[in-house]
């Protein structure tokens, strides 16, 4: 992973029973709002299978970005064709961070998880992270930087980390995602009071003060001062805000297929410009600087928007059928504990295959790949059968 984009990944997860065919959604206007999927009353509300395709695409987008950053780290191979290959890959995925906290959004800030109040919510919310929080930490900490790379941690030092949110590579997402649960019984009644339009001018404020607050410390880089925004394990969360309402305020806006596919185009085309302004940053230093490339950068931003409207408007005209619906489903259920474990199988194949260590290697690192997804997903969904174990996955 670069240092320029930080990961993230929500655990939001949709729930319901067996998947049910989408009813059918006009084309005549450019952008409708589709009423909710109904349910039986008392039920649990059907599953998001748009949604739920999406997390896993996008999961399988973190783990390339982990995956082949290696080689995007090593600056003396900056611009062979290896080098470029592997930064597609890593660039083009950035879109799929703030992805995860739209899902998230759309999920978490809906009434229906407020309505037995605040505690209720929190316990619910919080029995299900705070045990992943603490056992992945101790995994990251004891099992791989002490046990496998040999790194004396002080009690200083794992502070340190533990304030900054920085024990290992992605796992800060954990803070920032309970700072967003911490706030999310009170920003659902406010947007729902308010409807959609409300929350769709919130997301904007929200998202449109991020992006500038992100442009500040590149431009006074060029002006001779450092003004960094600094981050710590208690205000990760802020600068996904903006994204977290997103998620709850364009999760029933439906593009008609021109639409769509214009979407598609157009967020293919923010990632390709973000794709060459990466590769090109040192001698385009005011481009950097107002346009960053990383998860908060303006770029990004715009296209997770157009690939996430994208989704729902593909989803909700998809016809899913049983089996297909329940392999989406138990893809997409198992993406938080790929998220949580394979940077621990990659690892592995780290201490194991000097060749991935290095990171110099497209063909090695291509071939890597697959097997470290394969082995996460296949882990994780293994794991959610283990009474105890499911509980940290």
């Amino acid at each position: 992973m670069t240092a320029s984009h930080p990961v993230n990944v929500a655990p939001a997860t949709g729930s319901g029973p067996a998947p049910s065919p989408a009813p059918h959604r006009p084309d005549a206007a450019a952008v409708t709002t589709e009423p909710g999927p109904q349910r039986p009353a008392g039920g649990p509300p059907p599953r998001e299978y748009g949604l739920d395709a999406l997390r896993v695409v996008a999961i399988c987008g973190v783990v390339a970005i982990h995956v082949f950053g290696v080689i995007v780290g090593q600056d003396d191979l900056r611009g062979n064709l290896g080098w470029w290959v592997a930064t597609a890959i890593d660039i083009g995925a950035i879109w799929t961070v703030p992805a995860f906290i739209m899902i998230s959004g759309a999920f978490v800030l809906d009434p229906r998880a407020h309505r037995a109040g605040p505690a209720a919510f929190y316990r619910k919310r919080f029995t299900r992270i705070l045990p992943a929080m603490i056992v992945w930490h101790v995994v990251y900490v004891v099992v791989v930087r002490m046990a496998m790379r040999g790194e004396e941690m002080s009690l200083t030092l794992l502070t340190r980390l533990l304030i900054d949110g920085k024990v290992f590579t992605a796992l800060y997402f954990l803070w920032l995602i309970a700072g967003l649960y911490v706030l999310a019984p009170v920003l659902a009644p406010f947007l729902h009071a308010g409807g959609r339009h409300r929350a769709l001018i919130t997301a904007g404020v929200a998202l449109g003060w991020t992006m500038v607050a992100y442009m500040i410390p590149g431009i006074a880089l060029i002006l001779g001062d450092s003004r960094p925004n600094i981050l710590t394990s208690w205000n990760r969360w802020w600068p996904y805000v903006g994204f977290f309402i997103a998620g709850w305020a364009l999760r029933r806006v439906v593009l008609n297929r021109l639409w769509t596919a214009l979407a598609l185009l157009g967020a293919g085309l923010l990632l390709a410009e973000a794709i060459w302004q990466f590769g090109v940053a040192p001698q385009h230093r005011l481009l950097q600087a107002t346009f960053p490339v990383m998860a908060t950068g303006t770029l990004v931003a715009a296209a997770t928007l157009l690939i996430f409207m994208a989704s729902v408007s593909i989803g909700s005209r998809v016809t899913w059928r049983p089996g297909v619906g329940r392999l989406v489903t138990r893809l997409s259920d198992a993406s938080f504990g790929v998220f949580l474990i394979h940077l621990l199988v990659f690892e592995v194949f780290r201490q194991l295959i000097p060749d991935v260590e290095a990171g110099r290697s497209l063909e090695v690192i291509g071939l890597t790949y697959p097997a470290v997804l394969v082995i996460s997903f296949a882990v994780s969904m293994l794991a959610s059968r283990i009474p105890y174990v499911r509980a940290v996955f």
